[in-house]
């Protein structure tokens, strides 16, 4: 029988992991500072306070969605297709370009964002939403 007598010049070889350890680190770090200057979020015009009363009343046009093809443009029923050239008729000399859109709580987005898009389209600047 054979036997091996310890005495060889054997290496173990074995991985040195905090050089490793310590590059991720600073790609964790590098990333956490860069990743919260990348996002964008929806461009949003916050109220403005004044102590100043407005000087003449202006006139709010509220578009509501009814949700059966219709909508009341302050409380006149129009249809949903000839809503883009009631909007162009009322804004053609206005210097407010700006209209309200309210609807029921059971109403599905989509029926508020198609009045949100006609009105876009009739080139209106800002769109506020309403809520109860």
């Amino acid at each position: 029988m054979a036997m091996s007598v310890g005495g060889g010049s054997y290496q173990k070889a074995e991985m040195n992991v905090t050089p490793l350890i310590d590059v991720l680190l600073v790609l964790i770090i590098i990333f956490l500072v860069i990743m919260p200057s990348l996002s964008h979020g929806l461009k949003t015009s916050v109220p403005e306070t004044s102590d100043q009363k407005p000087a003449t009343p202006r006139d709010d046009i509220v578009v509501t969605v009814v949700g059966n093809g219709t909508v009341r443009l302050n409380q006149e029923s129009v249809a949903l297709e000839d809503l883009d050239g009631r909007l162009k008729a009322v804004f053609k000399n206005a210097a407010n370009h700006a209209i309200f859109v309210r609807a029921d709580k059971d109403l599905d987005f989509q029926q508020v964002a198609e009045v949100i898009d006609i009105a876009k389209g009739a080139g209106l600047d800002r769109v506020a939403l309403m809520t109860q």
